[in-house]
């Protein structure tokens, strides 16, 4: 048993969490998926300059996570020194773009959720748990245009007043993590402001999305960037798990 954390959880409005990572285990699917995708392509890849070396999980918390999906590639490229046009969100799996391979990803995550599912962290639904008896709006704000369907495959869709992902940010116009874009219009749909709000982040990039939207808390939940790293990102208070916050 962790060890509890005081939040005084009246002094907020809204409490609004990322999904993988946080209150899913959906990053290490993640995790495998980019990995597979980057690998192929990058073993595969030849041109003067490249670093095809073998892709690391250093390289998906440095470029990767947390960022909308055509983000993480186009960042992960460029810091290998890769140039590939953009394309269309339309372009096929196969397609040598960002958009191509921002979708071959995704395909590869999608196989792995539906057979293998997925499970909430037990710590994050204690939480959850005290946040609806409290009557608190919460909120889920996530880069993965998969949210609603892992929320669905763990038992989750019913707790949240919003879910404000990839597809909602590029359907809005919002500018995704580090930006505070998304994090501000979920707490705008709890009826509050982010000054009243809560962020929950494992995220680096998320972490700083909090920091720089002057969010009234932001927790970072160390799966495995680094509470110093979250710490400098800009988190009030990092926590291993969220059962220290039930």
């Amino acid at each position: 048993m962790s060890t509890p954390v005081q939040v005084t959880w009246s002094d907020h409005e809204a409490v609004l969490f990322d999904l993988d990572g946080v209150l899913t285990p959906t990053a290490e699917v993640h995790m495998r998926a980019w990995a597979e995708m980057f690998d192929a392509f990058l073993s595969g890849w030849d041109s003067p300059g490249a670093d095809t070396s073998a892709y690391t999980d250093a390289d998906y918390y440095a470029h990767v996570d947390g960022k909308p999906r055509y983000d993480g590639v186009r960042d992960l490229l460029t810091a290998r020194g890769i140039r590939l046009p953009d394309g269309d969100p339309s372009d096929p799996p196969d397609a040598n773009t960002v958009c191509g391979l921002g979708n071959r990803k995704n395909d590869a995550f999608n196989v792995v959720l539906d057979r293998d599912g997925v499970s909430p962290y037990p710590g994050s639904v204690a939480l959850l748990d005290v946040l609806r008896d409290l009557r608190m709006p919460l909120a889920v704000v996530s880069s993965s245009v998969n949210a609603p369907a892992v929320l669905a495959a763990a038992g989750l869709a019913d707790r949240f007043v919003t879910v404000v992902d990839g597809g909602v940010a590029t359907s809005l116009g919002l500018a995704g993590k580090p930006a505070p874009d998304t994090f501000v219009h979920a707490a705008t749909e709890c009826g509050t402001t982010p000054a009243r709000s809560v962020v929950v982040e494992d995220a680096v990039s998320g972490v700083r999305a909090g920091a720089a939207g002057a969010f009234g808390l932001v927790i970072g939940v160390d799966r495995g960037a680094g509470a110093d790293t979250l710490t400098a990102a800009g988190a009030d208070l990092v926590v291993g798990d969220l059962e220290e916050l039930a």
